[in-house]
This record gives structure tokens, sequence and C-alpha cells, in this order.
């Protein structure tokens, strides 16, 4: 198992997988030569001086998520632990990525409109019948129901993951919605406060429009055709782990932040409470799930969305953004069918592949996965945040002995995938450079076109050895470049 080692000595092996910065032959990459040329010159006390810097800063503006535990009574509360070492990725790397997110996101959205409506493709039997309408995502409620635009999927986070070739793979779609957009501004504006002399040496493509971008797809959205329409971000509120994210967007918008409590329907529109009376809303931009978004039409116990507001909704006086029921696309047993997807509306061989799946509903795949669960993922269909896994090569004989019964008992609820070594990258530890494993969650905005965010969020597995890099599991970040 690598160590860390000297910042100023021989780099850390970075085989047997891929590594960022690092070639098999122990010499740094081309675009990451003057990254890595800034970070040697540095002494140790001034770079722990800008880490100890970078945490303080984080804590002083509540950068922070809250991490909740089954062994803790209580939730706890800390700052995303921070990486100075910028993933870098060359533009023409990236420009593939970009199409194939594009094509992605583009057949996703064009899923999601055909099962609420004439569900062509359930009906030539590309994806099975049952696995999309017995999904716990799928929404009746949604049939027939036309949206601005045919735009269901307005963001999107799709996770990126590299194998010990360098390839880029999908891991999964984060249609619902999804987080980790602050941190991805937050990374840049620390780094330019905190390194600017590694930040100005390059030519780095900037991600500040992006957040115009997003205003700009929301108010494009708004039924009512007002120059200025009234666009609120709701809110569980502050207890949620994500809450910072979610005032962060709202301030850095303009837009309000609301809870259910703030919201109001009348005749069939919703209404925001202020002191000066009511205000008609004319966009939500959701961060509460399905359930809880009205109890007159999902959960009757939900205390967190306005009542009647899905009513609104159909009468077409407000739009909800994402559209209700797209976590049916993000479910984990339709992921292995996106391929087809993209093959099937789009008319395309899809750009980026996925991780090799196995549907643990078809009884030969399930005999595989089950005879080899110790060299498996295996995952909960309708879970995310590093819930509900087996990671075979890490687990115990009883845990997989324990996760084979859960998949004989329910079946359908679980998909295995092989174990893939994610690729590495180097981060400070005291003053060193050490391994460690990171995925990449790229953020797609679909308005007037769809736009790619540069770069998007790494995340990264700060616990040696781990492949589990979720903010929810202890997971870190750093900046993301892409290199003009």
């Amino acid at each position: 198992m690598s160590k860390p080692v000297n910042l100023v000595s021989t780099p850390y092996d970075p085989s047997p997988y891929f590594d960022e910065m690092f070639m098999s032959s122990y010499t740094v990459r081309t675009h990451y030569q003057n990254v890595y040329r800034q970070f040697m010159a540095m002494k140790a006390g001034n770079l722990n001086k800008r880490q100890s810097a970078t945490m303080k800063r984080m804590m002083e503006e509540g950068i922070t998520f809250t991490l909740y535990s089954p062994d803790q009574a209580e939730a706890l509360e800390r700052t995303i632990p921070f990486d100075p070492i910028p993933r870098i990725i060359p533009k023409e790397e990236w420009l593939r990525l970009e199409r194939g997110l594009h094509q992605r996101v583009k057949a996703l959205n064009m899923f999601i409109k055909d099962i609420y409506h004439n569900q062509e493709i359930l009906k030539e039997g590309i994806i099975p019948r049952k696995m999309v309408l017995s999904n716990r995502y799928f929404r009746p409620e949604m049939m027939r129901l036309s949206v601005p635009n045919d735009v269901y999927i307005t963001v999107s986070g799709i996770d990126l993951i590299r194998n010990e070739q360098g390839e880029y793979f999908v891991l999964e779609d984060n249609l619902r919605s999804p987080s980790g957009f602050s941190y991805l501004y937050k990374s840049r504006s620390i780094m330019t406060h905190l390194f600017p002399e590694l930040v100005f040496s390059h030519t780095i493509q900037d991600i500040e429009q992006s957040l115009n971008v997003f205003l700009s797809a929301l108010r494009r959205l708004s039924p009512s055709g007002k120059p200025d329409p009234v666009i609120g971000l709701l809110t569980p509120g502050c207890y949620n782990s994500a809450y910072f994210e979610h005032t962060f967007l709202a301030q850095q918008m303009g837009i309000e932040l609301v809870e259910g409590h703030d919201l109001t329907v009348i005749d069939h529109k919703v209404y925001i409470r202020g002191i000066n009376g009511l205000r008609q809303i004319d966009v939500i931009y959701r961060r509460i799930d399905d359930d809880f978004l009205d109890p007159l039409a999902f959960n009757p116990t939900s205390m967190l969305g306005v009542a009647g507001i899905m009513n609104a909704y159909r009468a077409g006086n407000v739009n909800i953004v994402n559209a209700p029921g797209t976590g049916v696309a993000d479910d984990k047993a339709i992921y292995a069918y996106v391929p087809e997807m993209i093959r099937y509306y789009c008319n395309e061989e899809p750009i980026l592949n996925n991780v090799p799946t196995y549907v643990l509903s078809r009884p030969e795949e399930r005999e595989h996965v089950l005879g080899r669960l110790g060299e498996m993922v295996v995952k909960e269909t309708s879970l995310s945040g590093g819930y509900g896994m087996l990671i075979g090569p890490s687990a115990t004989e009883q845990e997989i002995e324990d996760f084979a019964q859960k998949i004989i008992a329910n079946p359908d609820r679980y998909i295995a995938q092989p174990t893939i070594q994610l690729s590495r990258a180097p981060v400070m530890l005291d003053g060193r450079m050490a391994p460690r494993h990171i995925d990449l969650r790229a953020f797609v905005i679909t308005g007037e076109k769809t736009q790619v965010i540069p770069g998007g969020l790494t995340r990264v597995a700060l616990k040696e050895g781990s492949l589990v890099v979720n903010s929810s599991q202890g997971g870190g970040c750093k900046d993301t470049w892409v290199i003009s």
C-alpha cells in the first residue's frame, strides 16, 4: 500500500492505477508540470499555513456538510475537506466528455418525456415495462402532463470515473436534485485567493458565467412569460445536509430562498408570504424529493412541501425544476439501459460508456454475481450518497453473506458492477503528497441550449485505499481545471 512521501523526493508509485498527475515512468504528465514545479518550490511551513487558512476560510463562510452516521446519536456538521492540488483536464479530453454528456442528458430527457406520454420505448420492449412502471420514482401524476419547452431535467449531475487505462466511464446519473454546485464555485474561489500564483499561471476555462446560464434557464422555464419572473429555491431547511449550498445558490442567483411554510396555494397559484403580503411565484427550483413536495399528492405526512402545489403545476401556473418524476431515469437499474436509450432516441452510438452492469432481477446475471460477490460492487437501486452498497473486495465474509441474502430476498432492488479501481490523484497530507482515489461529478444545465460547466467537481476518497468519494461518507473535494 502506497504511503505519503516527502514532497521534494521521488513521487509515489502510481501503478497499478491510472494517476492523473504521474505516468508509470514516474514522470509528470505534461499538463501538470507547471503545478508540480510550483508545489515543489513551496516550503512546507508556507504550504501548511495556506492549508490552515483554507480550512479557516471554509469555516468562516459556513462551507459545511452535515454528516449522518448510524453510529452517532446526532448529526455532525463539518467543513468539506479541501485539497489544494487541482485536478487538471486538457481541453481535448474535456471536449469529448462534453459531447458525451450532451448526448446522454438529451437521451435521458427524451426518455422521461416518452414514459410520461406515449411510452414508445416500452412498447418496443427496449426497456422492461415492469421495471419502469413499478419503479418507486415513477409518478403516475405526471402522465400526459406537458412541461415548458419539454425540459424535464434542467440541471443534472453525471458522475464519471476512469479505469486503470484512463478510460472514462459514467458511473451514475443524478437527475432529481443533484448536489455539489456550491463546492465547485467555492473551490475555485479558495484557490484564487490562497494560491493565486497557481491559478493565474494557467489559462483555465471560466465557471462563473455558469450561474448566469442556470438563472437564464430557470427564467426561460417560467410559464407566465413575464420578463422578470419570480423564482424560488425550495429547501427542506437549515437541518438539511446541503443547506449551505441552498443558501449559496439563492444568494448568488438573486432568487428567493423558501421553505414549505413560506408558500401557499390559492386558486391553483403559488404565493410567497411576505411582510408586504402575497407575491406569486413562477418557478420553483426544488431541493426536496418528490415524496415531500406535496402532501396532497404524495406523502400525506410531509411537513416540508406545499399542499396543492401539484395542482398549481398541472394548471400551468408554476413550473417545478427538476420536474417531478425525473427520478425514474436515475434509478440504478434504469442506468443499465441508458446506452440503449441513446441508440433509440438519438440514433447514435454512446460517446461515453457505462460501467458494465448486472441487473439482478435477471436470473442468469444474479447467479453470476452471487458466485462472485467478493469481486463486485453491489448497489441498492433507489439509494444514493454511498448508502446501501457492498464493496466486495473490502467486505468481510459475514458482510458478503448478509448481502447475498438481501439479494436473494429482493433481487429487483439491486444491481452489481465489477470493481473498477478509480483513478488517483495526489493530495497534500502534512506537507506530503499521497495518492487518493477520485471521481468527477459533471454538471449539465439545459436551457435554451445545453451547457456543461467546465470541469465540474472532483470528489476525493480521503481514507487510504477507499473507493467511496461521497461527502456523506467523509469524502473531500478538489478544484477542477479545464485548460484552454
